[in-house]
């Protein structure tokens, strides 16, 4: 099983400085760890200086409205020929054993396990001429940085190029204080992209273990257990009060601290020690986390599936201020279940028996995502991406099995909805086989140049890298007209 099993994160996150459940950093019985959670600068990435950091870069947005972005991962690399892009007209071993049905657009089809995105597309977007030249997988990196040389398997510092996630983290940053700007479901570390070389305070919170979620096997069976959102959970013998108590002995040092010293950097630290606290004391993020708020009719709407539940904590998380999450839509932690080898190759499955069952469970998620932010009229404020980090190739039977397809990085498929942008339409083409791109070619720092515009990301932005050297946030890119 993946890190849904409710197991303590082993991996540092933007918040590993607060230590919830550790003898040390906020959440402890010493006055001494409190202090030394609290005085930024003097614990490294604390939770206070996270907060200023964010701030600052705040000051250099271009907007603050309180846009965001939901990244539906299908990690493995889903079949564009089987979902999106279908060729109906072609041989059994090239089209698949998938029918098509229309769509609302007149003369698109698409996969008959699709029927519900079908019916609605006008309030989406089909790319099938997306560019994955140089993309892997495990780790996924290229399209979730938009770098083609984040590919940890012949570049030792492809784990260094900044996520996209985490670039909205640092030049956007949370839509509201006391929420963490980038959130990431994860069943792998090697699925969600991380922060390089902008520092681990811009990394995802992997929120697994901070709600109540079912616990699923590799295979993708409930096992009836949940998990047990432990993160907001203050050790015993230390309750809120003593925690607001620690924050006024805070306060009172830091005074001193500023007669001693002027630093101006120090002046606002009693307002970031403030907000750390309240992260966990607090409801705001609580409350976001905590599908027990949720209506049961929306619920019931969204199901029990563990994707399902996680497409509606985003929802909610994104309306409480979150700029950006990411869902891991697999079971399994190694390549990730849309990896439909074959059905001899375990746990991947084929096209009948592996990909077949992922898609209506796909197609009512994505659109129950999209139907409920319509209806709260948050739509045009989210944009909400659906792909993985390659195609499959246009013949099956790879690899000795029957209705398998391997990796192909010649073209993919994708879906995008919302985030004001113009739907309805179908991006690109493929060739008549579905096995390279016709027409316009979509690369991915045009999708990363696409997100960085929806939000208000400056496209002449840099950072530096390890060198020292800087390096622009889309070095190979730009907007995708056709949306914007």
């Amino acid at each position: 099983m993946g890190s849904q099993s409710g197991n303590r994160h082993t991996h540092e996150h933007a918040f590993s400085g607060l230590n919830a459940e550790a003898h040390e950093g906020l959440v402890v019985t010493s006055r001494r760890n409190m202090l030394k959670a609290g005085w930024a600068g003097l614990a490294g990435l604390t939770l206070p200086g996270l907060l200023r950091l964010r701030a600052e870069a705040a000051e250099t947005r271009r907007s603050a409205g309180p846009k965001s972005v939901i990244l539906l991962w299908m990690a493995g690399g889903p079949s564009q020929i089987d979902t999106w892009d279908p060729k109906p007209d072609r041989p059994l071993q090239n089209r698949g054993p998938f029918g098509v049905i229309p769509t609302r657009l007149p003369g698109v089809f698409m996969s008959e396990h699709l029927p519900k995105q079908a019916a609605m597309l006008d309030k989406f977007t089909i790319i099938r001429s997306v560019d994955p030249r140089f993309s892997n997988h495990e780790p996924n990196k290229v399209f979730q940085t938009a770098n083609l040389e984040a590919e940890p398997r012949t570049n030792p510092s492809a784990e260094m190029y900044p996520s996209i996630g985490s670039v909205v983290a640092k030049w956007h940053g949370a839509n509201q204080p006391g929420l963490p700007p980038y959130v990431a479901f994860q069943t792998s570390r090697t699925h969600v992209g991380y922060a390089g070389h902008l520092g681990p305070r811009y990394d995802p919170f992997v929120a697994n273990n901070a709600c109540r979620l079912p616990i699923y096997t590799d295979v993708g069976v409930d096992t009836g257990r949940q998990t047990d959102a432990g993160f907001f959970r203050l050790p015993s013998g230390l309750s809120q009060e003593r925690l607001q108590d620690r924050r006024a002995l805070l306060a009172d040092l830091d005074l001193l601290r500023r007669r001693l010293d002027h630093a101006k950097a120090l002046d606002a630290l009693d307002q970031y020690g403030q907000e750390a606290v309240e992260l966990l004391v607090g409801h705001r993020a609580q409350e976001a986390f905590d599908l027990s708020k949720e209506p049961e009719a929306v619920r019931d709407r969204y199901g029990k599936h563990l994707w399902c539940q996680q497409a509606l904590l985003a929802r909610r998380l994104v309306e409480a201020g979150v700029a950006f999450v990411t869902i891991d839509l697999s079971y399994h932690p190694a390549s990730g279940t849309w990896d439909n080898h074959g059905d001899n190759i375990p746990p991947y499955g084929g096209i009948s028996k592996g990909l077949k069952p992922l898609l209506p469970l796909f197609d009512h998620l994505i659109t129950t995502l999209v139907s409920d932010l319509h209806e709260r009229g948050r739509l045009d404020d989210v944009l909400i991406l659906a792909m993985g980090e390659f195609g499959r190739t246009p013949v099956m039977g790879t690899q000795g099995s029957t209705d398998g397809r391997d990796h192909w990085t010649q073209v993919m498929s994708m879906a995008l909805a919302g985030g004001g942008l113009r739907h309805g339409q179908v991006i690109g083409a493929s060739e008549a086989d579905g096995g390279h791109i016709r027409s316009r070619p979509v690369t991915p720092g045009d999708l990363a140049a696409t997100i960085y515009h929806h939000m208000d990301v400056p496209l002449d932005a840099t950072y530096v890298d390890g060198s020292g050297r800087p390096r622009y946030l889309v070095e190979r890119g730009e907007p995708i007209v056709e949306l914007i």
